[in-house]
């Protein structure tokens, strides 16, 4: 099999390679320290012997904006979930919900940058957590969301 580019085209394919290798790391460097600060708000809970899944969400939100993620989740086990952003001065909230709509945590605080929800589910299923920035200097403000369980 004979393969060859002309010269113009292999520049712009190389080109267009090297901005598309470029975007994945500008686009989700934040969400990188987002994820960061989630574990951060985390580790006291493991500390205590909750199971900190590996397992985590993220993304970019506008103000007002909300973003559902699912779970499956089981009957007797307790969760937690924890939301962070790299946005200091950024207000976020999470909600689980089941899988009727219901609001379905125990447990809620928002403090800064960071945002929890426990949940102690009373029949195993796909469970709701729904993320929200409350406000945020930034137009689009990147978060991040791990859970962790206990039996």
């Amino acid at each position: 099999m004979n393969f060859s580019l002309r010269p113009a085209t292999l520049a712009r394919t190389l080109l267009a390679a090297a901005a598309l290798a470029m975007l994945p790391d500008a686009a989700l460097a934040y969400v990188d320290d987002a994820l960061s600060f989630a574990y951060e708000a985390a580790n006291p809970y493991a500390q205590q012997g909750w199971i900190i899944r590996e397992d985590a969400w993220g993304g970019d939100l506008g103000k007002g904006d909300k973003k559902a993620v699912t779970a499956q989740l089981f009957r007797g086990n307790s969760y937690m979930f924890f939301l962070a952003t790299d946005v200091d001065t950024a207000s976020l909230r999470v909600n689980i919900y089941d899988a009727q709509g219901n609001l379905a945590e125990s447990k809620s605080w928002q403090r800064g940058r960071f945002a929890y929800a426990e949940i102690k589910p009373r029949a195993t299923g796909t469970y709701y957590a729904v993320v929200e920035v409350l406000s945020s200097p930034e137009e689009r403000t990147g978060w991040a969301l791990v859970y962790g369980f206990r039996q």
